[in-house]
């Protein structure tokens, strides 16, 4: 079955095919709980310029490690074929040679080491733990002898390394210490993360399936995998209230309700298309999330 995103590759260029290799549009996901703990420093007057951008580069190069992790592990182990419904895969397609794609994934995983020894020299033993543990997981998400997309395991690790790591370690690399409020701060976005997943997972169900990669989505099946998004965005806009509420934040904490409009056509989307007419449904969840993420920060910066 081919669709847009899975047309014929022949006239793809080698600037366009690192380009889908990257993929540029899953950034957010790196990029907003970045954003969310320098406005929770900046809030705190704990803002440090070096140690804010080195988070954000590093995030950055870890995400498009991911990415090219599951691009070379999931065409090794079988499971990307010609009958994936989602964007091109460039090692799957042909478009880049694997040797390249594994080699290009281990320069993004050492360029992230290399800001972590940045951050560890400005941030102390925390970084090395927190390092190590982003690069294993980068790589053990799709490779190794257990990958865990493979076992169900890769929704709570997404929500692990994307909620509380990312948000409560680019607030501690400025402010060498971690308030509560700050791991309540990194849910919801740990949530909306996850969501991304979710649609990702739900679309591949069949193929993953049949290629014997037993995500969540593929153990839950269709029907419960889209309730496990409903409880997500349900969990993702109930934490402002519950922050504003029983964690003594300002009212501007509630700011990201704002978003909740946008929600409502990507849950409309989810319950009701299926397969690739569910990549664009994945851009609108992880545009969503970017945009709650800068509504929750302009909320954080506005309070006294």
């Amino acid at each position: 079955m081919k669709t847009a995103e899975t047309e014929s590759t022949g006239n793809v260029s080698p600037i366009d095919a690192w380009i889908l290799a990257v993929r540029p549009k899953t950034l957010p996901a790196s990029v907003s709980p970045v954003v969310i703990g320098i406005a929770a420093a900046r809030h705190d007057n704990q803002f440090a310029v070096l140690p804010a951008l080195a988070a954000m580069a590093g995030a950055m190069l870890l995400q498009i490690g991911v990415n090219l992790a599951n691009d070379y592990f999931d065409y090794q182990k079988g499971v990307d074929t010609a009958a994936r419904l989602g964007p091109v895969r460039v090692t799957q397609s042909g478009l880049i040679a694997p040797a390249r794609v594994k080699l290009a994934m281990i320069a993004s995983l050492l360029g992230a080491a290399v800001v972590g020894l940045y951050l560890l020299k400005a941030a102390g033993w925390p970084v090395l733990i927190i390092g190590i543990a982003s690069i294993l997981a980068a790589l053990a998400y799709s490779g190794g002898p257990y990958p865990l997309a493979s076992h169900g395991m890769g929704d709570i690790f997404v929500f692990i390394f994307f909620g509380p790591v990312a948000v409560c370690g680019t607030y501690y690399v400025q402010a060498l210490q971690l308030p509560r409020q700050v791991v309540w701060l990194s849910v919801p976005i740990g949530l909306l993360i996850t969501a991304i997943i979710v649609v990702n997972n739900l679309r591949d169900i069949s193929t993953d399936a049949g290629s014997g990669k037993k995500t969540l989505a593929v153990i839950l099946g269709a029907r419960r995998t889209r309730l496990e998004f409903v409880v997500l965005l349900a969990g993702a806009f109930g934490t402002p209230a519950a922050l504003y509420l029983f964690a003594g934040f300002s009212g501007w904490v509630l700011l990201p309700l704002l978003s909740l409009p946008v929600s409502i056509p990507v849950l409309r989307s989810v319950h009701r298309n299926e397969g690739a007419l569910l990549n664009r449904t994945l851009v609108q969840t992880a545009a969503l999330a970017l945009l709650y993420s800068l509504l929750l920060a302009a909320g954080l910066l506005i309070s006294p």
